[in-house]
């Protein structure tokens, strides 16, 4: 299945607006021309339209004399006036003649030599078109001049056959001149009609999961758009809801299994010991670990205290001294490797901890209850949870941070641990990451800001 690529919008109304400008002109000329034919305002006026139909008509013969064909518009002309008269000649002395000329035209046709245009009216002065004409005009027989009278009109397909030459040095240059200028302008007004969406398109793109009530804006949207950025908004505050009721669970999940948890942590301790008691004393602890991380998982998400600088190592001491004797029991040795005896970083010491605290219990449940669990300090700001286990496949390394994702279905953990320390890690802008241990094994990095 082919992925269309979008439509610009811009280029859309460029090659629209051009193609209507274009055709609305063609429109209107075609329109004028066709009212003045309707009216008879064109055939009144028009003086040549004899003269045009006798130009179309004369050529020369194979001896190169001056012949006249019979075209249509001559036929229509002859019939349409029947008194009909003409002189045609060349420069050469040829000449073509048809009807009486006048009477009142007879001096001009011996001084037709010395008269280049001339308009012949016995009524000086009027708008009419005049009684008679003399014009030099090229033709397919070269430059002739017709002596003519001028009752024939202007013919409609005459005025048709000049619409490809008057739409290309007409129409045509006066269309590029306004599909230029909408080329230029179009972009510009789209750029200022749509600055709002793009504003609104923005503060979309810093949506995230950890800023919930974000609204995209509606000003300066256009009103057409309006009602998507609506629905956008509406699905956004949907969403938000939803996550908030999902937290709520969460938080009130956890609070409600913390007390039956302690309950029976002391029923389990009064029971008499046996392997059967360390079993389920085993499993109550898992209990209360996970739900200890759900309600850390709820303070992080309502963090608002100000950072402060810690120091990384003596935080990573803390847990080696805290979680050493449940390596040892484990059949694990450890080692602690600080680079300095301080290192600082900006952060929140109980959460850094817990990150610190998940990933060493997370060595020693995975690292195959042999070998070493290293925990090394590092500048400028680093801290890293080695083992001597199986290691984390390549494939995993993303998936084993979701929450309730184990890499073993068959673990005794929840899948929170990791999440959690993910969580933890974005809200000081530091990151986790997987590494290959030395020589085998997985080895866990966070690194944090140092200021």
């Amino acid at each position: 299945m082919s992925i269309r690529r979008p439509r610009s919008l811009k280029w859309s109304l460029v090659l629209r607006i051009a193609l209507l400008q274009c055709a609305m002109l063609t429109l209107i000329i075609v329109g004028i021309l066709g009212a003045l034919l309707a009216t008879g305002l064109i055939p009144h006026d028009y003086e040549d339209g004899t003269m045009d139909v006798l130009a179309d008509a004369v050529a020369r013969d194979a001896g190169g004399k001056l012949v006249l064909n019979e075209t249509p518009d001559l036929t229509r002309l002859r019939s349409g006036v029947p008194d009909l008269w003409f002189i045609i000649r060349d420069k050469q002395g040829q000449r073509l003649q048809e009807g009486t000329v006048p009477a009142i035209f007879q001096p001009f046709v011996g001084l037709l030599d010395i008269i280049s245009d001339a308009r012949i009216d016995h009524a000086i002065g009027e708008a009419a078109p005049p009684d008679g004409k003399i014009r030099w005009t090229d033709t397919a027989a070269g430059n002739v001049q017709i002596f003519s009278g001028t009752k024939g009109g202007l013919s409609l397909l005459r005025l048709l056959g000049q619409a490809p030459q008057f739409f290309l040095q007409g129409i045509l240059p006066l269309a590029g001149l306004m599909a230029l200028a909408t080329l230029f302008a179009t972009p510009w007004v789209v750029r200022g009609a749509l600055s709002g969406l793009g504003h609104a398109a923005a503060e979309a793109e810093r949506i995230d999961i950890d800023q919930r009530g974000v609204q995209l804006p509606l000003k300066d949207v256009p009103k057409e758009v309006t009602p998507l950025v609506n629905a956008v908004n509406a699905a956004l505050a949907r969403l938000d809801k939803g996550y908030e009721r999902h937290k709520r669970f969460l938080t009130d999940a956890a609070h409600e299994l913390r007390t039956p948890v302690a309950i029976l942590n002391t029923r389990l301790a009064s029971l008499p010991p046996t392997p059967e008691r360390a079993r389920l004393l085993q499993d109550a602890a898992r209990l209360s670990t996970l739900t200890d991380q759900l309600l850390d998982l709820q303070r992080l998400d309502r963090q608002s205290s100000s950072f402060e600088s810690v120091d990384l190592v003596a935080i990573a001491r803390g847990v080696i001294v805290d979680l050493a004797p449940m390596a040892f029991s484990a059949g694990y040795e450890m080692a602690f490797e600080p680079e300095q005896e301080a290192l600082k970083a900006i952060g929140d010491r109980t959460s850094i901890e817990r990150a610190v605290t998940n990933l060493v219990q997370n060595a020693i449940e995975h690292g195959g209850r042999t070998g070493k669990i290293t925990l090394s300090v590092a500048r400028p700001a680093t801290i890293e949870v080695r083992d001597e286990g199986g290691g984390v496949p390549p494939a995993e390394r993303e998936r084993i941070f979701e929450p309730f994702y184990r890499l073993r279905p068959m673990d005794h953990g929840a899948g929170l641990g990791l999440n959690l320390v993910q969580e933890i890690m974005q809200m000081h802008g530091g990151r986790i990451e997987i590494l290959d241990g030395n020589p085998t094994g997985a080895c866990f990095r966070l690194t944090f800001r140092t200021s």
